[in-house]
């Protein structure tokens, strides 16, 4: 039991020294992994449907 408090004081200690990001900073980062996940999901899709019709056309 002792350790496990011990353990739970040190976890307090550790979130003391973190450093949250801001509001903006939060925003920020959101919007840029949004966009890079729509980018990449287009150039993938993109990619799908050349590869697809390729496909489709030599099985003919």
């Amino acid at each position: 039991m002792a350790q496990i408090r011990q353990f739970m004081a040190e976890v307090r200690q550790e979130f003391v020294k973190v450093v949250w990001p801001g509001k903006k900073q939060t925003l920020m980062s959101t919007t840029v992994v949004i966009a890079l996940v729509i980018v990449v999901a287009i150039y993938l899709g993109s990619i799908d449907l050349v590869l697809g019709k390729l496909v489709g056309a030599i099985l003919r």
